[in-house]
């Protein structure tokens, strides 16, 4: 696949930190002032290829991440990517597994992290050395030696490899008709930019008649704050967006479970499609609770942006802790940690609809929404991808939507890669935004 000649000569991160907090853009019940922020890597190869990876941040932090990330420098700097991916398990183990830095995880929190912004830099380069966009460079993988790639580790309980290869080559023979249909009409999205909390009443409904006029028809809120604020703000969404059109609401971990239970019955009124993150994000047995106690009320769970590995998202699944699977490109470790999250919730039947509200995210994740229904699921009828519409002027490559649906790109690579002005600006804390904001 690649030539053992061609080494990786340079490994680079940076701390990059957008304001958005100045204008609310983030804000949540949890998360009231987010910067929007990534550790951001850059890979280059012997022979001048570029590779760029990320992990998403909220401001504060990131530089601890990018000292993770540093620790990982040695397991990919002169090595090749023929070395790399001829047995990329192994590659993936060393970056996960390392006997003393797993200490600090293991398979979550800042390591996993960093592993996501280094593997995603590697997928970045690897696609754009084949002249591929991300997903068809997957696509173009053999099923047996795509599965190999993939550390299964904590979930043979619930899947085996044998079936993994034939759910895969179960879809195979129609996959490029999929393949078709996305690039001729676009994948389904839902827009979360209309409603963040910090917002005023004003703005959000300029937003949302705006994003009307533009064909959307799925929005989500953020809820938290108190039941009557909820209550004003739902009832202000659904009399704009009107009785067709979808609702969701996202708590990001606000509420133990008992309090969760019962807002949103009172919120049921307004017919949410689901609750988001409605509590601590590691509480199976109190997803399981919430999902019971809103059964009637016909409100599904939707969790997994700081779900922390697949074998967290397996225990989800299969305690049916979540009807809806909200994968993350930057959150749990690469490309293959998701590829076995996806597989794992077509294995228990619940849709994926991917988490993109960070900076970078919508650019990378639309590539996992194609992949799960070009390869995995062969759905989308009941799944659809969040867009939030910030900060994709810094990226070289922006997502493109259009008619309320992502637009399949072509260009090769993750998606990853921002813009020079970008990073000079907007580099923590020297670039010249900072400079000047901390003089």
């Amino acid at each position: 696949m690649f030539d053992r000649s061609i080494t990786i000569t340079e490994f680079e991160v940076k701390d990059i930190r957008y304001p958005t907090s100045q204008e609310l853009d983030g804000s949540d019940s949890m998360h009231t002032d987010p910067d929007y922020s990534a550790a951001y890597v850059i890979l280059r190869t012997s022979d001048g290829h570029h590779g760029y990876g990320m992990t998403f941040t909220l401001g504060g932090g990131t530089n601890v991440v990018v000292e993770a990330v540093r620790l990982l420098q040695p397991k990919l700097l002169h090595k090749s990517l023929h070395d790399i991916f001829t047995n990329y398990r192994a590659f993936y183990r060393s970056l996960t597994q390392d006997s003393q830095l797993r200490w600090l995880g293991p398979e979550k929190g800042v390591m996993a992290l960093a592993a996501a912004a280094v593997t995603n830099a590697v997928w970045d380069l690897a696609a754009r050395m084949q002249g591929k966009p991300l997903w068809r460079f997957v696509l173009d993988i053999p099923i047996a030696d795509l599965v190999a790639m993939v550390d299964w580790s904590y979930t043979s309980d619930a899947i085996s490899e044998d079936e993994v290869v034939a759910m895969l080559e179960d879809l195979l023979p129609t996959r490029e008709e999929r393949v078709a249909e996305v690039e001729k009409g676009g994948y389904p999205a839902y827009i979360t930019s209309v409603g963040w909390l910090g917002y005023s009443d004003e703005k959000v409904k300029r937003l949302t008649k705006e994003k009307l006029g533009e064909g959307w028809t799925a929005f989500k809120m953020k809820v938290g704050v108190s039941l009557e604020s909820d209550m004003k703000r739902a009832r202000l969404l659904r009399d704009l967006i009107g009785p067709a059109n979808t609702l969701m609401m996202d708590a990001n971990q606000i509420w133990d479970v008992n309090a969760a239970v019962s807002n949103m019955k009172a919120l049921a009124v307004f017919r949410p499609l689901w609750i988001e993150e409605p509590t601590c994000p590691d509480d199976v047995e109190g997803h399981y609770a919430i999902y019971q106690g809103l059964r009637e009320q016909g409100i599904g769970v939707a969790t997994g942006e700081m779900c922390q590995n697949r074998i967290m998202f397996k225990q989800f699944l299969s305690r049916n802790a979540m009807q809806f699977c909200q994968i993350d490109s930057c959150r749990v470790a690469g490309v293959t940690e998701v590829l076995a999250i996806m597989i794992l919730a077509r294995k228990f039947g619940v849709p994926v609809c991917p988490h993109a509200g960070g900076v970078g995210l919508c650019e990378l994740v639309q590539h996992y929404a194609y992949l799960d229904y070009f390869m995995i699921s062969g759905r989308m009828d009941d799944r659809r991808c969040e867009y939030a519409e910030h900060l994709h002027e810094h990226f070289t490559c922006p997502v493109e939507i259009r008619n309320a649906r992502y637009v399949l790109p072509k260009e090769p690579g993750f998606g990853a890669e921002m813009t020079r002005e970008a990073v000079e600006t907007y580099e923590f804390p020297t670039g010249t935004f900072w400079r000047e904001f901390l003089a």
